[in-house]
């Protein structure tokens, strides 16, 4: 029932490590030098007839070449990864330590170490079949020509390496990617629209009518984050008891064993099987993944504006190409339904969900940039820039609500912040713009499709 989640876990996490995708192509590496090694010995292609010069060299050339191929390509994959080591370093101390899983991710950074090392297996696999003289003579040609083609190709790989750091540091560059993989993950969570006027983020109804239960809370028996959660698996167990779940612990939270994960009603006997089979669904790691957790995106980016924002970076073009980020990430939410209150299962409820909301993602987002950005008027009319352009997106009140709420925040930042009679004038025309947005109805998005228009 659980393999699947276990196994993307896995996959993940291997993919997000330096040694596999490397591995891999050693692996590849020294197959191809297999296959070449027997072609050569099982088949007469008379190349070296027909080649001489490309192809004749004797026993202590083909060494010699091979030798200097496989000693420099080591020496070369040092280098990179000491250039590795040291974007990493650099991009956790401009930037944030949260993107360097990016960083270990990247499949460029993986592959270009991946080379080098092939590189230097192959020869060395080459060099162990090559016989001269007294041990019977026998020089694999086809293997000995891939090596040096494999050398040329390895300086072009070291080549675009260098051009590939050079732009990967880059501030732009760090944050498009950390919210590419958030726009990612919202199109694959939240991939229905609201509608017009249904908002289904509050959940304070259903808490009323289900207050009066009682609860029999089951202990999480692993400490760390909880990455992912397999919600068939969740219903199924609530099914298999005939109970009502309600997770204690969403994605992306702290869970510390032996505090409550999930809460059940009147689950029997809540012995060691029942919570193994309750904690089965969770996948808890060490660290935050945006797979699954939307909010962990925009922490990332939120992360770079506070720092472009501290008095030791004061980086203001970085935190405002950091709201406008922020801007498109939830101007794709806006539309969209975030997260049901609840799992039913033929009418039947089962589990009551805990995800995120649309008002806990614009806190996210915005709260912790408005708190560090007192007296900075470019990130705060950047800012209410944002709130004008999500507010166009969305038909909700309670949505618009929140988007209001956002906006007297930042009036109040500004208040307190700028003296200047000219930046504050700047500010309070873009407070009243803002406001007769979010006062008006929004503008109405119409769209053609093959059997009419769709306004939404």
């Amino acid at each position: 029932m659980h393999i699947l989640p276990k196994l993307h876990y896995w996959w993940q996490a291997k993919r997000s490590s330096f040694w596999f995708v490397p591995t891999l192509i050693v692996l590849d590496a020294v197959v191809l030098a297999t296959l070449l090694i027997t072609l050569d010995a099982t088949v007469e292609l008379h190349v070296v007839e027909r080649w001489p010069l490309l192809f004749g060299a004797g026993a202590d050339g083909a060494r010699g070449l091979l030798t200097a191929v496989a000693s420099s390509m080591i020496t070369v994959a040092g280098v990179v990864f000491s250039i590795t080591l040291v974007a990493l370093a650099l991009t956790s101390s401009q930037y944030t330590s949260r993107v360097i899983r990016n960083f270990m991710r990247d499949r460029v950074n993986q592959a270009v170490l991946g080379v080098f090392v092939g590189i230097f297996a192959y020869c060395l696999v080459v060099l162990r079949t090559i016989r001269g003289g007294d041990e019977g003579g026998f020089v694999p040609t086809l293997a000995v020509l891939g090596g040096l083609i494999l050398a040329f190709v390895g300086i072009a790989v070291l080549i675009y390496f260098i051009h590939y750091v050079s732009t990967s540091i880059q501030a732009s560059r760090i944050i498009a990617a950390a919210a590419q993989e958030t726009l990612a993950a919202v199109d694959q969570l939240f991939p229905e629209t609201l509608g017009d006027h249904a908002d289904d983020d509050n959940k304070a109804n259903l808490a009323r009518a289900l207050a009066m239960q009682a609860w029999v809370a089951v202990p999480a028996e692993r400490t760390g984050y909880i990455e992912t959660v397999d919600a068939d698996a969740l219903l199924g167990v609530a099914r298999a008891h005939g109970t009502i779940l309600r997770m204690d612990r969403g994605i992306g939270d702290f869970v510390v064993a032996g505090t409550p994960l999930v809460s059940a009603v009147d689950p029997g006997d809540l012995d060691d099987t029942i919570t193994a089979e309750l904690n089965a669904p969770y996948v808890v790691s060490r660290q935050r993944t945006v797979e699954q957790d939307v909010a962990f995106g925009i922490r990332q980016i939120v992360d770079i504006a506070m720092k472009a924002l501290s008095p030791g970076v004061n980086d203001t073009t970085t935190a405002v190409m950091c709201v406008d980020y922020l801007t498109a990430i939830l101007v794709r939410l806006a539309p969209r339904r975030i997260a049901a209150a609840h799992w039913p299962d033929q009418g039947k409820l089962h589990v009551i969900a805990r995800g995120p909301s649309f008002a806990g993602l614009v806190s996210e987002s915005f709260d912790q940039i408005r708190q560090n950005a007192g007296g900075n008027v470019a990130v705060l009319l950047r800012m209410l820039g944002a709130l004008e352009t999500i507010a166009t997106r969305t038909l909700s009140p309670d949505r618009r609500r929140v988007l209001g709420q956002t906006v007297e925040e930042i009036a109040e930042a500004a208040e307190r912040t700028i003296d200047a009679p000219h930046d504050r004038a700047r500010l309070g025309n873009r407070l009243t713009r803002v406001r007769e947005v979010l006062a008006t109805a929004p503008v109405v998005f119409v769209r053609a499709h093959q059997d009419g228009l769709e306004v939404r």
